[in-house]
């Protein structure tokens, strides 16, 4: 357990059915069996939407914290082009890269004031020292960028292309997970193909093609 969430806390595990999907009720099955004290949504490889107000309805039959990783999807969360976790999660966490386009950071979200000061009591000063004033000034570009309505043409442009990636992959033979996309991303598997996908990403990597494996 070399890290920090290993190290303190019991962790268990949801995954995916054969078909790529998240099994709500399966969720909900292992939920009642562990009686997690938080439940964790959110992913770094999945290609459709997530039902934030399903995992909530699991999170209250067991008394549990919903906490919502939205990393990968903010951006298009902020554009209205996937369903937002609130109200429905307890917490809200994501970085202000990747779809936010904006710098290296994180943003913890809350609307429930005993959660926020314990937040606030772990973060600073345990874990977090002197704020970067020149990486604040820069998220805050970030975020009057995403208040223009361009944004929502970008985001849907986004969703678009990556749909379109999907389809002409599949035409020419390969096997998309889970048979397509509802975000920005777009799975690939290579258990039917002579090469893996660290085959893959090497050889796209020396074409300056930039994926992850």
């Amino acid at each position: 357990k070399p890290s920090f969430s290993g190290q303190n806390y019991q962790a268990f595990y949801y995954g995916v059915e054969l078909d790529g999907r998240i099994n709500y009720d399966k969720v909900e099955e292992i939920a009642k069996i562990v009686q997690p004290k938080i439940i964790v949504c959110g992913a770094s490889a999945y290609a459709r939407e997530i039902d934030f107000k399903r995992f909530r309805e699991i999170a209250d039959l067991v008394g549990a914290i919903l906490f919502a990783d939205i990393a990968h999807i903010a951006g298009l969360v902020a554009a209205n082009e996937h369903p937002s976790p609130f109200p429905h999660a307890h917490v809200v966490t994501t970085t202000t890269h990747k779809t936010l386009r904006g710098p290296r950071g994180g943003m913890i979200m809350t609307n429930d004031e005993e959660i926020a000061k314990k937040i606030n009591s772990a973060i600073f000063p345990g874990l977090q020292g002197g704020p970067l004033v020149h990486v604040i000034a820069a998220k805050a570009v970030a975020f009057k960028e995403i208040l223009d309505p361009k944004w929502k043409d970008y985001a849907k442009q986004v969703k678009a292309n990556a749909k379109v990636l999907g389809e002409v992959l599949t035409k020419r033979g390969y096997d998309i997970v889970s048979g397509g996309t509802d975000n920005h991303l777009v799975l690939v598997s290579f258990l039917n193909k002579p090469f893996s996908g660290k085959d893959a990403d090497a050889a796209l990597g020396n074409a300056g093609i930039t994926v992850n494996k």
